[in-house]
């Protein structure tokens, strides 16, 4: 049996998801179908329930509207009427370093992808995801409080937040 969107293991989660598209300065294709796949396996799987909407009785599922402003992560949480419930801003600076090593070390993977050998190939993906875990963890520190959401979603949400920064 399918749970529907009132079922409780399935109320608070993002059942649709945007990116600023004025944030988003360059892409390529490895970038895009980077953004396409997080977008994908977020909606299909994730956990997020903004605490101060759900404490004003909002259940969910929610659109997320993620762009980056004055240096913050812009997170503008509405229902699926598209009526806006809370925005967040969640401030960046902690995550430039991260963003910087997983922007680097994705270029040397897509470059091995396509010259190295099988072994260097799997180093060069661990030591990215690696850093992405890490990341990872460092949102999860950032939204406690805020929005209750699980590792797999906060790996996701960061794949994006690294999406709103690429510059070119």
């Amino acid at each position: 049996m399918t749970a529907s969107p009132t079922d409780s293991g399935n109320q608070h989660r993002i059942a649709h998801i945007t990116l600023d598209d004025e944030t988003i300065l360059w892409r390529n294709a490895d970038v895009e179908q980077e953004r396409r796949v997080a977008i994908y396996d977020l909606i299909e799987e994730n956990r997020f329930k903004p605490l101060r909407s759900a404490e004003r009785g909002a259940r969910g599922p929610y659109r997320l509207d993620l762009k980056v402003q004055d240096g913050r992560l812009a997170m503008d949480i509405s229902d699926c009427q598209e009526n806006p419930l809370e925005s967040l801003l969640i401030g960046l600076a902690r995550f430039r370093r991260p963003i910087r090593e997983y922007f680097a070390i994705c270029d040397s993977y897509y470059q091995a992808i396509r010259k190295a050998t099988p072994g260097e190939i799997e180093t060069i993906d661990m030591a990215r995801r690696g850093i992405h875990n890490n990341a990872a963890e460092l949102l999860l520190e950032r939204l406690e409080g805020k929005v209750e959401t699980d590792f797999a979603t906060a790996r996701r949400l960061f794949t994006l937040i690294c999406v709103l920064h690429i510059k070119g």
